[in-house]
This record gives C-alpha cells, sequence and structure tokens, in this order.
C-alpha cells in the first residue's frame, strides 16, 4: 500500500502546517501534496516556506498564489457577493504586502495541475476544479455527473482538489473518485477548533485493480497561539473569531444552502 497525504489552504497558518507535516511523517506518509492557497487570512506569510522546503511538500498553484505571484490587485477567489469581497481583499493586501519577492517567484513556478499514477490508479490534483482554478464544487450542490465527466476529459480515476474550505468526498462509481482533500488554513465550520487534511491510499492486491481510499484526518494545533499573532498583526478581528470558535465569520455568502445552515451564522 503506498499513502500519500494531501492538504489546500495554508492560508498563512504556519504552524497548522508544521503540525500537519510532522503528523503525516509520523504517521509514515510516502509524499506530501499542497494543493494551493499558501497565503489568506493568518500572519506572516513568509514563515509558511521554509516548512514546505523542510518538509519537501510539492506544491500546486491556487488563485491567491498566482495573484500574489504577479501582482494582481485581487485574490480572484471566485467571490461574487459584495462582503465576500470586502474580506477576501482585506486577506489578500495583508498577504501580497508581507510576501517576500523570492517567495513571489517561488509561487510562479508552481504547476495549476499535477498528475499522478500510483499502481495503476491515475490521480490528478487541482485547486478548485480541472477546468478552472477557482471554481467551487460543493458536495450539496455539485452533480456526479460533472464530476465523472472531469475524469472522463482528464483521462484519470481520481481527483482531488480543495479552494472551498470543506472537505468531502465522493464515490463516482466505475472505479473513480472525486474528494475534497480540505483546507489547513482554518477550521471546517464545524464549531472546532482542529483541522483536517487528507491521506491517500492506494491499495495493490495482485491481480486485481487497485483500490483507492481516503481519510479526513483531523489536527490539532495552537490555535491560541496563532490568534495571539493575529491579533499583534492587526489582522481583523473576524478571522481571529473563526480560528477561536471553529466557526466562518466571514466569506460565507457563496455557500450553498446547506453548507450555510450547518453554520453557526
Amino acid at each position: 500500500m503506498r499513502r500519500i497525504a494531501c492538504f489546500g489552504g495554508v492560508y498563512n497558518n504556519y504552524r497548522a502546517l508544521e503540525a500537519v507535516c510532522k503528523d503525516a511523517k509520523g504517521r509514515g506518509i510516502d509524499e506530501l501534496y499542497c494543493l494551493g492557497d499558501m497565503g489568506a487570512f493568518g500572519p506572516s506569510p513568509d514563515k509558511v516556506f521554509p516548512i514546505l522546503k523542510q518538509f519537501k511538500v510539492i506544491c500546486l498553484k491556487g488563485n491567491y498564489d498566482d495573484s500574489v505571484s504577479r501582482n494582481l490587485s485581487d485574490c480572484q477567489c471566485g467571490y461574487t457577493d459584495p462582503q465576500d469581497n470586502h474580506f477576501a481583499h482585506l486577506s489578500y493586501d495583508y498577504t501580497l504586502s508581507h510576501t517576500s519577492e523570492d517567495n513571489k517567484r517561488f509561487l510562479a513556478t508552481l504547476p495549476e495541475t499535477l498528475s499522478l499514477e500510483i499502481d495503476g490508479v491515475r490521480i490528478l490534483l487541482c485547486h478548485g476544479s480541472p477546468r478552472r482554478v477557482n471554481e467551487f464544487l460543493w458536495e450539496s450542490s455539485t452533480p456526479t455527473h460533472l464530476l465523472k465527466s472531469f475524469c472522463k476529459q482528464n483521462n484519470v480515476d481520481v481527483i482531488l482538489a480543495t479552494h472551498t474550505g470543506l472537505h468531502w468526498q465522493r464515490d463516482l462509481g466505475d472505479g473513480e473518485l472525486f474528494a475534497n482533500v480540505g483546507v489547513i488554513g482554518r477550521p471546517a465550520n464545524d464549531g472546532l477548533t482542529n483541522v483536517w487534511y487528507s491521506i491517500v491510499s492506494v491499495d495493490k492486491k495482485g491481480s486485481l485493480p487497485s483500490r483507492v481510499e481516503i481519510e479526513f484526518v483531523p489536527l490539532e494545533y495552537d490555535y491560541q497561539l496563532l490568534a495571539e499573532e493575529m491579533r499583534q498583526e492587526n489582522i481583523p478581528k473576524e478571522f481571529v473569531d473563526s480560528i477561536l470558535s471553529g466557526w466562518w465569520t466571514t466569506c460565507l455568502e457563496v455557500l450553498p444552502y446547506k453548507e450555510r445552515v450547518s453554520g453557526k451564522f
């Protein structure tokens, strides 16, 4: 059996990133993959990059990374609501101004997608979707036929994405699978302070087709210390409140009804 760890949305949360990398290595994971969005939301963007390099994390380019690397005026997050965009701009402006030129150049080198083959299983890694880096694929509103079409168009068995901030998976039938691997930068709008990453296992048994399993792993880290650092950096109180409470207080208008009503706000 070969296992890889996948996560997205670091969102400047270098404390969670370090905790995830140590936890995955402690479980004997073969490789670590970040599916994009190193910045946003949290403090001190440049503290993320040494950890990525230390643990040899293989990274993709998210919408945030593309914007930061090119010094664009916004994060290309895909929001349409003015309230969502207000907080997105606050987050992006902070990250852009606190990311070094060397790290911006590193972000510019990252690919938007990555194809793997593990024991005959073809896996595509992307940020939002295979067709658009900032596409939101929600569990409640994304039809299975669309996900299957992505698999067919890209000639793969498994698609792993992130971007929405909420982890979920769906068996598409015919040996195909889609999963949102979650984010580690902020909680999953569930009232818990932990974050989530995914372990992808490919089990090859003789001449039988390989079997793929996705395990969502909850991870604790020092969120209180992160919140204090956010305060010191004058990060908006709404962002700090999310870290401390486990409930999203911003960027909520984009959520479909089912995902929205499961949260506090």
